[in-house]
């Protein structure tokens, strides 16, 4: 299945990514994409997200393997947020097979940074408020998608979900 169809649970026929889809997607390669991390990073990828979920006019290389790192690590790191924030039993829910537990927008507000949230907000053009609920009802589902295993996947293994 498609990255874009994990997101949304649906193909959109106009190649437009919809906003809480672009604004998980860039949550997940936040850390790895954000132009104040310093040298080495990705600064960039995320601007052309819609472009990265079409395939290579020319039939050449595809930026799955940029996607899947990015998605890879940033779930790592993502992962590693809610547990510092004590909220492991929520994320690890998602990860694991079986059912996810909820996570509210207050709860999303203590997990992620002001930073975080106001770099989406602006990113994917939603208010804070649409932005809190949007990821809390998506992301639980999102990571467990991602996840079918009941863990973290490899790079290898994004890339082929992508």
């Amino acid at each position: 299945m498609a990255l874009l169809d994990i997101l949304t649970g649906r193909s959109d026929s106009s190649g437009r990514v919809p906003p809480i889809a672009r604004g998980i997607a860039e949550l997940l390669a936040y850390g790895k994409t954000n132009p104040q991390n310093g040298p080495g990073d990705k600064a960039g990828s995320a601007e052309q997200l819609e472009d990265f979920f079409k395939p290579s006019p020319t039939g050449g290389p595809t930026a799955k393997g940029i996607i899947g790192a990015l998605l890879t690590g940033g779930m790592m790191d993502l992962v590693q947020q809610f547990r510092g924030a004590g909220r492991s039993d929520a994320v690890d829910s998602w990860v694991a097979r079986g059912e996810n537990r909820e996570v509210s927008p207050d709860d999303l507000s203590e997990v992620l940074t002001e930073q975080q949230i106001a770099f989406l907000a602006k990113r994917t053009g939603l208010s804070r408020q649409e932005l809190l609920k949007g990821l809390s009802d998506q992301l639980p589902q999102v990571v467990d998608r991602l996840t079918p295993d009941g863990r973290l996947p490899t790079t290898e293994e994004m890339q082929r979900r992508v």
